[in-house]
C-alpha cells in the first residue's frame, strides 16, 4: 500500500506539472498572424498529423512497460533477453537504415504505413514463447522503429514547407507531437497495460494485442488522408543516395554535430530503456510496471510543455547544453546505486503478490528517471526543429537513419554482455555518452555564432537554400510533393 501511494503521489505531481505548464495563460498562439483561411487550413493539416503520429507512438508506447516483463514471463534470463534486444537494435541498423532511405525515394507516406504493418506483425509474434519466433519479431520491430524515427518527421517536414507554412510553425507541431505522442498517449498506453494486466489478469501479451488496434486505425487515415511526398526520386541508386547523403554530412559540421547528438543521447535513452527494470528491482521487487511507465511519459510529457514555452522565447541550441547537463547528472544516481551485479536468481519484477515493493533507493532512482524522461520531452522537439533547419530535404529520411547506425551499433555493444557487467557500468556509459552531447552542443552554438559574425543573416535561411516566410505565406520547400 506505500508504495502505491508513493507512486500515486507521483503519478498525481506530474500530471499537474504537465496541466501547468501546458496551459499557461501566457502561452501565444503561433497561428494568430495567419489568414483566416490558411490559419484553419494549417490546424487541419497538423491535427490529423498529430492524430496519426498518436496512434503510431501509442502502438510503440502500448509494448514498452512489458517487453522485458514478457521475456522473463516466457523464462528467459537476462543474457537470452538482452540478445533479443541486441537482435532488434541490430535489424534496425542494418535492414532498418536501408528501408528508412527507401522513403525519400519511393515515398513517406508508403514508409509511414509500411511501419503499421511491420510493427503488427511484431506484436503477433508475442503470442509465441518459442525463442526464435521471439527474435524474428525483434527483426521486424527494429525495422519498424528506424521507420517510426524517421519517416513520419520526414513527410511531416515536407508536406509543411510545401504547402508554405511557416518554419516557426513547425516547431510548435513537433512540440504538440512530443506532448501528445510522447506524452499523452504514453501515459494512457500505462495505464491501459496496467489496466490489461494487472486489474483484467488478460497476461503480459494484452498490450501488444492493443497495439495493433491502434495501428490499425493510424495506417487507416494515413491511406485516406495523406499525399505522398519524396525527397530524392531520381533515378539515382540507393548506394549513390547513401553516398551522397554521407558527403552531406561530412561536408557540413552542424549536420555531423547534429547526428553525434542523436545517436549518443538515444544511445543512451535506449540502454536505460531496457536497464530501469532491473534498476529498480535487482532483488525481485514487485513493481507495477504500467504506473510507472505512465510515471516516466507524465514527466516526457512535462518537458515537451516546458519545450512549447522555451521555444516561443529563444532557439533550441540555447537551452539544450542545460538539458544535456540535466540528463547526465540524473544518470549517475543509479550509477552510484548499482555497484554489483543484479543476481541471476532474484525473481521477476512482475513478481508475486506477497513480493517486497520498492526500495528507498529504487524510490530515488525513479525519481532520478523521471528527471531524465523529463530531458527526453525536451530533446525530441528541439532536436525535430534544429534537424529541420539544418538536414537536406532530398536525403531527410537517408540522413536520419545513418544517423541511427552508430546508437544502434552503440546500443548492440552495451547489451552484448550486459548481465557481465554491473549496472554501474551500463549507466557510466550513460553519463560519458550525455557528456559527450553536451561537447558537442557547445561546439554546434560556437559554429553557429560563427556564422552570425561573417554573415548576419545566414543562418536564418534553412538549408533548403530559401528563406521562409515568418507569417504562413505561399513561398515553397524543395520537397518534390506529390499527390
Amino acid at each position: 500500500m506505500i508504495a502505491i501511494s508513493f507512486y500515486s503521489v507521483l503519478f498525481v505531481s506530474l500530471v499537474a506539472m504537465a496541466i501547468v505548464v501546458e496551459f499557461l495563460p501566457n502561452k501565444s498562439d503561433n497561428t494568430a498572424g495567419m489568414q483566416q483561411g490558411n490559419q484553419q487550413a494549417f490546424k487541419a493539416f497538423r491535427n490529423n498529423y498529430l492524430f496519426v503520429y498518436s496512434m503510431a507512438m501509442a502502438g510503440d508506447w502500448l509494448q514498452g512497460p512489458y517487453i522485458y516483463a514478457l521475456y522473463e514471463h516466457y523464462g528467459y534470463k537476462v543474457g537470452d533477453i538482452g540478445r533479443l534486444f541486441i537482435a532488434g537494435f541490430g535489424s534496425s541498423m542494418v535492414f532498418g537504415t536501408l528501408v528508412g532511405a527507401l522513403a525519400d525515394k519511393y515515398g513517406r507516406k508508403k514508409a509511414s504505413l509500411l511501419y503499421m504493418v511491420t510493427y503488427s506483425m511484431s506484436c503477433m509474434t508475442k503470442h509465441s514463447g518459442d525463442y526464435w519466433t521471439l527474435m524474428f519479431g525483434r527483426l521486424l520491430g527494429g525495422v519498424s522503429t528506424s521507420l517510426l524515427f524517421s519517416a513520419f518527421e520526414s513527410w511531416l517536414v515536407a508536406e509543411h514547407f510545401s504547402r508554405g507554412y511557416a518554419e516557426a510553425l513547425l516547431g510548435d507541431v513537433f512540440s504538440k507531437a512530443v506532448f501528445l505522442g510522447a506524452g499523452l498517449m504514453a501515459i494512457l498506453s500505462g495505464l491501459v497495460g496496467n489496466v490489461l494486466v494487472e486489474d483484467m489478469g488478460l497476461g503480459p501479451v494484452a498490450p501488444f494485442d492493443a497495439a495493433i488496434a491502434v495501428m490499425t486505425i493510424g495506417g487507416c487515415v494515413i491511406w485516406l488522408s495523406w499525399p505522398e511526398n519524396y525527397g530524392d526520386s531520381s533515378g539515382h541508386s540507393l548506394a549513390n543516395q547513401f553516398k551522397a547523403a554521407a558527403v552531406a554530412i561530412m561536408s557540413d559540421q552542424k549536420v555531423a554535430l547534429l547526428g553525434a547528438m542523436q545517436s549518443l543521447f538515444e544511445a543512451a535513452m535506449y540502454t536505460f530503456v531496457f536497464l530501469w527494470t532491473p534498476a529498480l528491482s535487482p532483488d525481485g521487487e514487485r513493481i507495477p510496471h504500467g504506473i510507472v511507465f505512465a510515471c516516466f511519459m507524465t514527466a516526457c510529457m512535462v518537458g515537451s510543455a516546458v519545450t512549447g514555452v522555451l521555444m516561443r522565447r529563444c532557439k533550441a541550441q540555447h537551452f539544450m547544453v542545460s538539458v544535456f547537463l540535466v540528463s547526465a547528472l540524473s544518470m549517475a544516481v543509479p550509477f552510484v546505486f548499482h555497484l554489483e551485479h543484479r543476481s541471476q536468481d532474484a525473481g521477476p519484477s512482475l513478481g508475486d503478490a506477497d513480493a517486497p515493493g520498492i526500495t528507498t533507493e529504487g524510490k530515488i532512482q525513479l525519481l532520478a528517471f523521471c528527471v531524465f524522461e523529463g530531458c527526453v520531452g525536451i530533446f525530441w522537439p528541439s532536436m525535430m526543429a534544429l534537424r529541420a533547419h539544418y538536414v537536406p530535404e532530398e536525403m531527410r529520411s537517408t540522413i536520419i537513419n545513418i544517423f541511427r547506425i552508430p546508437l544502434n551499433l552503440f546500443v548492440c555493444v552495451i547489451l552484448y554482455k550486459v548481465s557481465h557487467f554491473p549496472l554501474s557500468v551500463m549507466f557510466g556509459l550513460c553519463v560519458v555518452f550525455l557528456f559527450i552531447c553536451l561537447g558537442c552542443q557547445l561546439k554546434l552554438n560556437a559554429l553557429i555564432r560563427a556564422v552570425k559574425v561573417i554573415k548576419p543573416h545566414a543562418d536564418n535561411t534553412p538549408r533548403g537554400g530559401k528563406e521562409r516566410s515568418s507569417t504562413g505565406g505561399n513561398g515553397k520547400g524543395p520537397a518534390k510533393a506529390r499527390s
